[in-house]
């Protein structure tokens, strides 16, 4: 399974990668996660149903200093990515 996920709200500045990338190490998800210029947060999450649908339901919160106003969730292809990487700001 492979969901993209877009975050919005006060999303940067809170650890939301790195704590995004905590959860999908411990899950055994592979991905990556990135801000937006936008102001929002984009990941991509590969891996088993179950860790997939549970990392994509922990971003609806995010971390403590986060504060989440809707994420966006779409369904893509797998790409059969291995790793889990925090990526510099998307342009």
């Amino acid at each position: 399974m492979r969901k993209r996920v877009v975050v919005h709200g006060r999303v940067q500045g809170v650890f939301f990668r790195d704590s995004t990338r905590q959860r999908a190490e411990e899950a055994g998800v592979a991905g990556w996660v990135t801000n937006r210029p936008d102001g929002a947060v984009e990941a991509v999450f590969e891996g088993d149903d179950a860790a997939v649908e549970a990392v994509v339901a922990w971003m609806q919160d995010g971390p403590r200093r986060a504060d989440v106003d809707r994420i966006d969730v779409s369904e893509e292809e797998p790409e059969g990515l291995e790793r889990f990487e925090v990526r510099s700001l998307r342009s």
